[in-house]
């Protein structure tokens, strides 16, 4: 083996898949260097790495922190149900690092892997390999544009995003909504360099809306509820599914059985119906098991 892995190598030394291993570069969280465009990872770094990360134990017992992407009917729900977790409200990605270095009980996620099509369970398995983890189905969402009402700019699909001039709220690299925005892209042939988007994103689902509402910028990604919420258009592009993720011991556990029981009652089926763009026939059930 090489003295110096490319991006590829060092994805199948360390058994992830390479956009995982990109992200993790990215944020500078595996040792790489990033040359002529293409990241490279020292072998003796990387083995010394992983060595530490085994070593590493998470806490015997992780607070009562639900991590990871932002979704407002799982806000909303928290508050009522009386569970008692805190929201640590973040990117999924972030979520899930969370979850592995034991700084939370649960993680929500709305990941989509494109080589296989499956949500979350790919980065799951990537990120937490080994741990018995479980994910529990929240709700599928309809994911769309928002725009302003009456859709001025008549934006049909995901390449009008690439018109020039026009302004679009992102949202942080390791957000789902970010991700998936950049499958989508990607599927249609456009570049994100090709949108123009703002220069700080929204770090989370109402901050895009927002964005859009008080006319800061002409489009975002987002969810259907969050465009409801403040009178906005909204363009229909994919229906997500959105997962929370935790350890199968913590499933048992008094806050997400108590979340959990929650969501099965008549009030939250009624909140769900009407923010619109939600399912929620399947909350509950067991979406993956690894």
């Amino acid at each position: 083996m090489p003295d110096v892995l490319t991006l590829r190598e060092a994805a199948t030394y360390l058994r992830l898949s390479e956009r995982t291993l990109y992200d993790l570069a990215r944020a500078r969280r595996v040792p790489a260097a990033q040359l002529g465009g293409k990241w490279l990872f020292p072998r003796s770094r990387l083995e010394a790495w992983l060595a530490a990360q085994a070593d590493a134990a998470p806490p015997l017992s992780p607070p009562p922190i639900l991590a990871g992407s932002h979704d407002p009917l799982l806000d909303w729900a928290v508050r009522q149900s009386g569970c008692g977790l805190a929201l640590r409200a973040g990117g999924s990605l972030d979520g899930l690092a969370a979850l592995a270095a034991g700084e939370a009980i649960a993680a929500g996620a709305h990941l989509l892997d494109p080589d296989s099509g499956a949500f979350n369970e790919p980065a799951t398995r990537d990120l937490l390999a080994g741990r018995g983890v479980v994910g529990i189905t929240w709700a599928w969402r309809e994911q769309g544009l928002l725009v302003a009402p009456g859709n001025p700019m008549a934006l049909a699909g995901v390449t009008d995003l690439a018109r020039p001039g026009l302004r679009v709220i992102g949202r942080q690299p390791r957000a789902g909504s970010h991700i998936l925005l950049g499958h989508l892209l990607a599927e249609a042939g456009v570049r994100l360099a090709q949108v123009g988007f703002l220069p700080a994103p929204a770090l989370a689902e109402d901050e895009v809306a927002a964005a859009v509402a008080e006319g800061r910028a002409d489009a975002g990604f987002g969810i259907r509820a969050e465009a409801a919420a403040r009178g906005l258009d909204f363009v229909p592009l994919i229906r997500e599914r959105f997962d929370l993720i935790m350890e199968r011991r913590q499933y048992f556990g008094a806050p997400l059985q108590t979340l959990l029981a929650f969501a099965r009652s008549a009030p939250f089926h009624e909140r769900a119906a009407r923010m619109g763009g939600y399912d929620v026939a399947a909350n509950g059930a067991v979406a993956f098991s690894l």
